[in-house]
């Protein structure tokens, strides 16, 4: 009679046997995952400093758009007194003309700038420091100085934005001849030195006067308000009168 060999119990990879658990280490190479590449030192290396670039790139960029450009606090800067006075001899001098059918409503303003932002409010947020803005981009926070007449001020609603030259002033000098679109444009200028948040009631005081009839308070802010006046009439072909030009002219000598 044959002798009785003992049971054999078959062993399936991966499977667990009785009282045993048969760890992934033990699996024969290819019982591994197809798809799981195999990574060499140098392939680690790599891929670890190019997530430390990715990092460190998502960081900047989050950094800018969180922070944004430094506010400059001011409107853009005129060109120095010689140009200006250079720009002045160029304008054309004539009587003003009449204030027959003008209205503020010819020359659109405080437009859209981008998303809920329209002019005013892109220029409270230029002009002043740390300026806070509400989901409609209205100013809620922030300090502003206006150089007319040297305030403070921590409540936006206390500032008016000022046209430097003021439209009226714009259509007795050659706007009443203009497009609709070109009186837009001058009216929501944020290249020229056009508009600046200044004290509200000193803004109402100047009202459509030119610098023959209106200057700021602030005597020491005579130059730079002279150089703005004169570069936007000097960009946008405006005329002056004579008393205009002599005070302007006058001004100009001692800048």
């Amino acid at each position: 009679m044959a002798a009785l060999r003992p049971a054999i119990t078959p062993t399936i990879q991966g499977a667990t046997m009785p009282g045993k658990r048969i760890s992934t280490a033990s699996r024969p190479l290819y019982a591994r995952r197809a798809n799981t590449p195999r990574r060499t030192p140098g392939r680690r290396a790599a891929a670890a400093r190019l997530a430390a670039v990715t990092s460190g790139l998502v960081a900047l960029v989050g950094s800018l758009v969180l922070s944004g450009p430094a506010a400059q606090a001011a409107p853009p800067s005129p060109p120095d007194a010689a140009t200006v006075r250079g720009y002045l001899g160029t304008l054309t001098v004539k009587p003003e003309g009449t204030m027959d059918g003008y209205s503020r409503a010819k020359f659109p303003h405080w437009i859209t700038q981008h998303g809920e932002c329209n002019t005013r409010e892109v220029v409270l947020k230029r002009d002043g420091e740390n300026v806070g803005q509400d989901a409609k981009c209205a100013a809620v926070s922030g300090t502003w100085h206006s150089a007319y007449d040297g305030a403070t001020w921590t409540d936006a609603q206390s500032l008016d934005i000022d046209h430097i030259v003021p439209l009226a002033e714009a259509w007795r000098s050659g706007a009443s001849a203009w497009t609709t679109a070109q009186r837009q444009a001058f009216a929501n200028d944020l290249t020229r030195p056009q508009l600046i948040a200044v004290t509200d009631r000193v803004n109402q005081a100047k009202g459509d006067k030119d610098p023959a009839k209106w200057m700021p308070p602030l005597k020491s802010y005579a130059c730079t308000y002279t150089e703005m006046w004169v570069t936007v009439k000097h960009y946008y072909g405006l005329t002056v009168d004579t008393a205009e030009k002599d005070a302007l002219t006058g001004i100009l000598k001692g800048c």
